[in-house]
């Protein structure tokens, strides 16, 4: 038998405060997504003055690394060689990560509302705060 992690609310919740630590640390306002590992939405923090325009961002973001299951920092990156890839429901814009743990795909985080390597920045935080709650659990 075959046996599935799955991402629990509490983890997700303290690993997003994580992130979003991290980024009032830094001054910047964010949204943070979190999808599962079919791109669905399980969370979604924006912070106070992180643009509107961050939400679908974000969203898009975690949605891509779930799907995908590369940073989308190397999809933007393949953009340069294959255009075409912007045509495939994808972002191809730094700031998401994929969620692996033990081999397996759990989902994605996105984040969005600063420059993208600032986005990857916070994006980095929350998984590692996420892959730690699921360690200890």
């Amino acid at each position: 038998m075959r046996t599935r992690f799955a991402l629990g609310l509490s983890e997700i919740e303290i690993a997003v405060r994580a992130g979003c630590r991290e980024a009032l640390a830094q001054g910047w306002a964010v949204t943070i997504a979190v999808v599962d590992d079919s791109g669905f939405l399980l969370h979604l923090s924006r912070m106070d003055e992180a643009s509107p325009a961050s939400v679908a961002g974000a969203t898009e973001k975690a949605r891509t690394a779930a799907l995908t299951g590369i940073e989308t920092k190397a999809l933007e990156a393949a953009v340069k060689e294959r255009p075409a890839m912007v045509t495939m429901d994808r972002v191809c814009v730094e700031g998401g990560v994929p969620i692996l743990y033990r081999q397996q795909r759990l989902g994605g985080i996105g984040v969005s509302g600063v420059q993208s390597n600032h986005d990857a920045q916070i994006a980095a935080v929350t998984l590692q705060a996420l892959l730690t709650q699921i360690a200890e659990s």
